[in-house]
């Protein structure tokens, strides 16, 4: 548990142990950074802070979607940020925040084992870089809350561009004719669907939970210039990820057209193989019992049926010819 004050003149860490006094003091932002959420935290969150035992009980377990709290001196936040996994799978990676005006509570909440611990306090980490080098100062909790969600919707913004790059590549190949083992060309694509959905559903359920908060004014009106822009990032990314999503499947629907092309024109020359070869066939398994025998095999009837044949197919192949089949 990282324990910082930022006031004007600079940042005072502190230990977990001072925050009772620290909770109480007057000057500056108090800024509680959890990395897991444990029954150690949970304890200070309850006793010092006075938290809602259900949003505690929230800190503890993953949660589905995105929710907002209201209570009387402070919100409770829960966002995702997507971190991509094996095989095209995006992993949520959640965020909890306890906003007061004085103080900023962030709790990262459980992740799945296949994730690095360190992803999940990427965006916390990025801003204590900043509260520490001097280049942020925030003077209320709504302004350091807004800093880290700015950075939360950084990193969706980072996955949507790495998956716009593999729209490119696949419109690339598509069009290009390019197209490899079909099944893999769709697992590919559809992939990257999932994960330009993964951004549009993050984005937009916390695009209506920070709309909830900007239309109740939760930080009053000194915060919501800071709940529009929140709110105003989260709509474009959402706009931008269906953007892209639409995009893919005209990729996709493009893909199939050509595949069932492909597959119409082989059904056409399989059917004028058909047309050619089975009136042959059919003539030849009736007459060649009766003209060709060990016994005694007419050389003329065996030249006229074999010119008849050829004819055959020549007019069929002629015919098939006129009505366009290859």
């Amino acid at each position: 548990m990282e324990v910082r004050v930022v006031t004007p003149d600079g940042v005072e860490r502190h230990k977990p142990g001072d925050l009772p006094d620290l909770v109480t003091r007057g000057d500056g932002v108090l800024w509680v950074d959890v990395p897991e959420a444990d029954p150690d935290a949970a304890r200070v969150l309850g006793e010092v802070f006075g938290f809602h035992p259900r949003a505690v009980q929230d800190c503890l377990q993953r949660n589905a979607v995105p929710k907002v709290h209201l209570y009387g001196d402070h919100v409770f936040v829960v966002l995702h940020a997507p971190e991509a996994g094996r095989g095209g799978h995006i992993h949520y990676v959640e965020l909890d925040q306890f906003v007061g005006p004085r103080y900023l509570v962030t709790v990262h909440g459980p992740v799945n084992p296949a994730v690095d611990p360190a992803v999940a306090r990427r965006e916390t980490d990025a801003v204590a870089a900043r509260t520490d080098g001097g280049r942020f100062r925030p003077a209320s909790g709504p302004e350091l809350s807004a800093a880290v969600v700015s950075a939360l919707s950084g990193r969706m913004r980072d996955h949507l561009s790495t998956q716009t790059r593999e729209v490119w590549r696949y419109e690339q190949q598509v069009t290009g004719g390019q197209l490899g083992d079909p099944e893999r060309f769709l697992d590919g694509m559809f992939r990257v669907r999932h994960g330009l959905l993964a951004v549009r559903t993050m984005a937009s359920l916390s695009h209506e939970v920070y709309g909830r908060m900007h239309a109740l004014a939760v930080f009053g009106p000194e915060g919501q210039r800071l709940l529009e822009n929140t709110v105003d990032q989260f709509q474009r990314l959402a706009t931008m990820a269906r953007t892209q999503e639409d995009y893919l499947q005209g990729v996709m629907d493009f893909y199939q057209t050509r595949a069932n092309t492909k597959m119409m024109i082989a059904a056409e020359r399989l059917a004028v193989i058909a047309a050619v070869t089975l009136p042959v066939t059919a003539l030849s398994s009736v007459l060649g019992m009766n003209v060709i025998v060990n016994s005694a095999t007419d050389p003329a009837l065996l030249t006229e049926l074999l010119i008849v044949m050829v004819a055959m197919s020549i007019t069929l192949l002629i015919w098939a010819k006129r009505q366009g089949w290859w």
